[in-house]
Parts: structure tokens; C-alpha cells; sequence
């Protein structure tokens, strides 16, 4: 998963195409225990991109879309949020993926 560079970047990918933003950082417990699985799940949902924000380097943007605990998902198309899936608590395989499946229907 690639990280995010910019603030500019975050605001040129969510008005242009399918991406899932995933709120993070390095001293997140929960959020190093979900790493393993995200390669599959990048695989699994390959119409998205998905793209790494650091929450310090990025409060800023966390900040302007209530993403107030990590990990977070953010999922945007053209501009549409698609969904989002924002909490504090540790997040499962299976929670993560039905998360995804919701952006779908």
C-alpha cells in the first residue's frame, strides 16, 4: 500500500477515481495487527486503489472528515464518498471486507 505524499495528492485521488484511504500510524497496535491481511485485501477489492494516511503526519485531513480513530477507512469515487468505516476498536479480515462490499451495492 502506497503512502500519501500530500494533502494536494489526498484531494486530487478523492475527486479522481476509486480510492480507499486507510487512516494509520506507526505506534497503532490495532493497526499493525490488520497489516498481514491488507495485501489480500487490496487484491480482493482491485477496482480501488488504496492508499496509507498517516494520521500525525495528516491530522489536518482527519480532522475535516471526522476521522477522530484508527485504523480508519475512507473510500471515495470522482469525488462521492462511497463509505466509510471510522472507530477506534481493532478491525477484523471479515469486518474490513464486508466494510468493502457495502461500497458496491
Amino acid at each position: 500500500m502506497r503512502k500519501l505524499e500530500s494533502i494536494e495528492e489526498f484531494h486530487g485521488l478523492k475527486e479522481n477515481g476509486k480510492h480507499v484511504f486507510m487512516f494509520s500510524a506507526d505506534w497503532c497496535p490495532d493497526c499493525r495487527i490488520i497489516e498481514p491481511i491488507l495485501p489480500e485485501i487490496e487484491s480482493q477489492f482491485s477496482e480501488y486503489t488504496f492508499l496509507y494516511v498517516d494520521r500525525d503526519q495528516f491530522i489536518d485531513v482527519c480532522i475535516e472528515h471526522d476521522i477522530f480513530g484508527i485504523p480508519s477507512f475512507l473510500a471515495f469515487e470522482n469525488g462521492r464518498e462511497l463509505g466509510r468505516f471510522v472507530s477506534k476498536d481493532r478491525k477484523t479480515k471479515e469486518e474490513i471486507e464486508n466494510f468493502m462490499n457495502t461500497l458496491s451495492s
